[in-house]
């Protein structure tokens, strides 16, 4: 008996994607997308895939009943759909921002309590076994955010650099 090695998930995508736009430029950008009480129920990024061939890798989402909606996404696609998909949200009354911020750990206020590695949706912070120590890889950070308020000393900072509101 033969056994075959499934692609994973982020090759299924790259594959469908790189059909999908043979020969088009493709335009990837890191959104932080707030969605009102009104549009929480609805499935307005699956339509992102379906009418605007765009690809989405959903990080962190958070969309609570009567409340307010906050995603983390990786957007994929040609720039012209990609500007399409932004503005089919935005007519939707979903704020879309380009994330273009920094998450920035202060040393020496850490006091490696892990608090912040139970909300890293990346895996950007972990704990280091058995010496208990909290590592922040920056690379794997989306700057979601949520490591901030979980932090007790306030060791995790956001730095702005520059945010820009997709238009």
């Amino acid at each position: 008996m033969e056994y075959f090695a499934l692609p994973s998930k982020s090759d299924f995508l790259r594959d469908h994607q790189a059909e999908l736009t043979k020969g088009v430029k493709m335009y990837s950008r890191m959104l932080i997308l707030r969605f009102p009480k009104a549009e929480v129920g609805k499935p307005i990024v699956c339509f992102l895939a379906s009418e605007y061939n765009l690809t989405f890798n959903i990080l962190k989402a958070t969309i609570l009943p009567r409340k307010e909606g906050v995603m983390v996404m990786e957007l994929s696609g040609a720039r012209k759909d990609f500007s399409k998909g932004v503005r089919y949200m935005k007519e939707h009354g979903v704020h879309v921002q380009a994330v273009g911020q920094d998450i920035k750990r202060i040393r020496t206020k850490c006091t490696h309590c892990g608090a912040c590695t139970a909300v890293c949706p990346t895996g950007a912070l972990s704990v280091k076994r058995p010496e208990m120590n909290v590592l922040f890889n920056h690379k794997r950070c989306s700057v979601c955010g949520l490591c901030v308020p979980a932090c007790p000393p306030r060791a995790m900072e956001i730095s702005d650099a520059g945010s820009v509101v997709l238009r």
